[in-house]
C-alpha cells in the first residue's frame, strides 16, 4: 500500500473521511480541492466564475497529472474523475478508491448546491452529473466503498481498512 485516492461525487465525503484515514495510517493528507483554492487564492466556485469552468476542469486536470507522493491519502475533486491524464497518474501512485453514495443522501448533504464549487454545466442537475461521472468513478477504482445509511464516519474507515 503506497498511495490511497478517494474519489466520488461532491458530497461523499471524501475530504473527511481522507483526513481519519490519513490519521489512521499515519500518512500524510492532500485535498486537490483546497490545494487548487490556495494556489488560485479563490474558492472554487470563485475560479468558476471568474475564470470559467473550462479554465477550472483544466486546472484541476493539471494538478492531478503533477501529483508525486509517498504515503500519502488524497481526497480529489469530484470532477477529477474525467480527467484521462490525471486518473492515469493517480491509478500509477496508489490504490484508487470509489465512496458511492446514492443519489438521495448526495441531495440531502449537498442541499443547494449552486455556490459549492461543483465542475457542472449551467442547467445540469446532481443526477446528470452522478450519471456522467459514475462510470468513470467505476472505470478508475480499484475498491469501491457503498455507503451505508446510518454508517459512522469511523465505521466507514474501518471498511476501508478491511478492505485494503
Amino acid at each position: 500500500m503506497n498511495n490511497i485516492i478517494l474519489v466520488g461525487m461532491p458530497g461523499s465525503g471524501k475530504s473527511t473521511l481522507g483526513i481519519i484515514l490519513a490519521r489512521r495510517l499515519g500518512y500524510g493528507y492532500l485535498d486537490t480541492d483546497s490545494f487548487i483554492s490556495q494556489r488560485e487564492k479563490s474558492t472554487l466556485q470563485g475560479i468558476i466564475d471568474s475564470k470559467g469552468l473550462d479554465y477550472f476542469l483544466e486546472t484541476e486536470s493539471n494538478v492531478g497529472k503533477e501529483i508525486i507522493c509517498d504515503r500519502v491519502v488524497i481526497a480529489t475533486g469530484g470532477s477529477m474523475i474525467m480527467a484521462k491524464e490525471a486518473m492515469e497518474n493517480l491509478s500509477s501512485l496508489g490504490t484508487v478508491i470509489y465512496i458511492d453514495v446514492e443519489l438521495d443522501e448526495l441531495k440531502r448533504r449537498l442541499g443547494n448546491y449552486a455556490d459549492r464549487g461543483i465542475a457542472c454545466k449551467d442547467g445540469e442537475s446532481l443526477e446528470d452529473i452522478l450519471r456522467e461521472r459514475k462510470p468513470y468513478y467505476e472505470k478508475y477504482s480499484d475498491l469501491t466503498i457503498k455507503y451505508k445509511d446510518g454508517s459512522s464516519l469511523e465505521e466507514t474507515v474501518d471498511e476501508i481498512l478491511k478492505l485494503l
